[in-house]
């Protein structure tokens, strides 16, 4: 955004100097302008398909990919996906995960905890995630009633636009929730903020919260269709409302002000909207798991022809270390991605035999990470396989391997049932324990297969909560949240190996709860102020 700013006042200065041609009233040399993009129904259909497809396509210019990625992210594409960013800095910081390449530009000091204000995968998130609010803004800007009345759209078409709209609406709220949790205090623009006339200006945490609140309930109320009555992969009040509770969830964090009975409210909304645990949880990263519409409310799709990149699930088939291409469904292992031993320890038994989440691949590798940057060091995964729920290849199989079909669930109802379990315990109204049990037992059931995993209301606990949201939830890029909100990311309260850099944990300074804002934006914007202690 900023560098869009930066060169419009670069081509200002150019014609307050001397006019940089005679014909100052041009088009682009494609002919293609907004007037012309959106004057007909498909050409919405075609800029809402950019909204979506922001999330999982890369690029270093045109399409969807973003101009503003760092140089050191851009050089390799993969690095420049939405899912693959966000995975990093939420998994690779905690106990889940560390990668293995050491110089792949940004890794050292993640999983150490000790990275400073330049970093290209803390950058290329902030941008990739600015990159689709931008897109968002414009077609929300294009869709607004101003904008579509005139242009003889029959009634129908006119509701299927503010659809489209309301759908743009929730995309960019759930960015700036991104942006909120990771960087607290980032700048601010909507579509009333058109690029090139103002510099955006700085948002706190808590207006940043408002602002979330509102567009979420806005778009839900006035928009967004009934639950699992959209197309596939498309936004409705159920991704809504499934955001509304994670925003409540974590409100302590954000404003200072709990909101877990809103949490539940939340809960209640989704969990009352039809959806229902898939039955087998080891299908639920699987190629073809957009048939999961009983439990995914909403995913980021990937195709191994059409969304074809080194980042998104692509990375979660390759990357676990060690794991070879007939059981991922690939080419092979990256060898990058490890757990350390302190996360396989929430599984009493991590053979996989009693509780299947335990999906550890171990053959060649170490339980403990005595290096960081050792491939075998470290258990890894096969949760994420590139092979359907009967064994064969992907519904659009990339032939060289390269590639997955495997779509990410950004919500699922797993995590709003832990959600309401663990408001519940906090404190929060409209809900019970004994409900709450019910939940925990019946993730717990599917997890076993039966009912000898289940616990008693003695048994659940919020430290319990913490641990299931491990099993059940784990490369889903929630863990540095969950660990923030419990106050064990960055304290002594919890330690894993090589938290802070050193072998078996070490707390580090607070400032580490947030990201800090990347200096190239410090430098081209004067509104933003960085965040405390960088």
């Amino acid at each position: 955004m900023n560098r869009h700013i930066s060169a419009t006042a670069a081509i200002f200065a150019c014609l307050s100097l001397a006019a940089c041609t005679k014909n100052l009233n041009r088009l682009p040399t494609n002919d293609i302008t907004a007037s012309k993009a959106y004057s007909t129904p498909e050409g919405y259909k075609q800029g809402l398909a950019k909204v979506y497809a922001a999330f999982a396509l890369t690029g270093n210019t045109g399409g969807t990919g973003s101009p503003d990625i760092p140089t050191q992210i851009i050089s390799d594409e993969g690095n420049s996906d939405f899912l693959r960013l966000y995975f990093n800095l939420q998994e690779l910081t905690t106990d889940e995960a560390a990668w293995t390449w050491q110089n792949d530009a940004g890794i050292q000091g993640l999983h150490e905890m000790s990275w400073s204000s330049i970093n290209p995968i803390i950058d290329g998130l902030y941008y990739r995630s600015f990159f689709q609010i931008t897109i968002c803004n414009d077609f929300i800007r294009q869709s607004a009633e101003n904008a579509i009345t005139g242009k003889g759209f029959s009634s129908q078409t006119v509701d299927s636009i503010r659809h489209y709209r309301a759908e743009a609406r929730f995309i960019r709220a759930y960015q700036y929730w991104v942006l909120m949790d990771l960087f607290a205090n980032p700048p601010f623009a909507t579509e009333n903020d058109a690029i090139g006339s103002t510099i955006p200006k700085q948002i706190t945490r808590k207006d940043l919260f408002n602002y979330v609140e509102s567009e979420l309930k806005a778009a839900a109320d006035s928009g967004l269709v009934a639950p699992k009555s959209n197309e596939y992969g498309r936004a409705d009040q159920g991704a809504a409302w499934a955001l509304l509770a994670r925003l409540y969830l974590n409100a302590q964090v954000y404003t200072g002000t709990a909101r877990y009975t809103d949490a539940i409210t939340y809960c209640k909304k989704v969990i009352g909207a039809g959806y229902s645990l898939h039955p087998d949880y080891t299908q639920l990263a699987l190629a073809d798991n957009n048939l999961n519409t009983d439990e995914n409310i909403f995913t980021i799709n990937y195709d191994g022809t059409y969304t074809q990149n080194y980042g998104g699930t692509t990375y979660l088939v390759h990357g676990p270390a060690g794991v070879p291409g007939t059981i991922s469904g690939s080419n092979g292992s990256w060898s990058g991605l490890r757990f350390t031993q302190n996360f396989v320890a929430l599984f009493p038994d991590y053979s996989g035999n009693t509780d299947h989440r335990a999906q550890f691949y171990q053959t060649g590798q170490n339980l403990t990470m005595k290096d960081l940057y050792t491939a075998t060091d470290g258990f890894s995964t096969f949760k994420f396989r590139n092979l359907t729920r009967s064994g064969g290849p992907a519904p659009h199989a990339d032939p060289n391997g390269n590639f997955s079909d495997i779509d990410f669930p950004l919500f699922r109802l797993g995590e709003t049932y832990l959600i309401y379990a663990e408001s519940v315990l906090r404190g929060g109204t409209g809900g019970d324990a004994a409900t709450a049990l019910s939940y925990i037992n019946a993730i717990r059931t599917r997890a076993y297969g039966n009912t000898s995993g289940n616990i008693t209301s003695g048994q659940l606990s919020t430290d319990f909560v913490l641990d299931e949201r491990g099993r059940e939830l784990y490369y889903e890029a929630f863990r540095r949240t969950d660990l923030v909100r419990y106050g064990k990311f960055t304290t002594n309260g919890y330690l894993w190996a090589w938290k802070g850099g050193v072998a078996g944990g070490t707390a580090v300074s607070d400032k580490y709860n947030i990201f800090p804002i990347p200096s190239t934006d410090l430098s081209s914007n004067p509104n933003l102020v960085q965040n405390q202690g960088y």
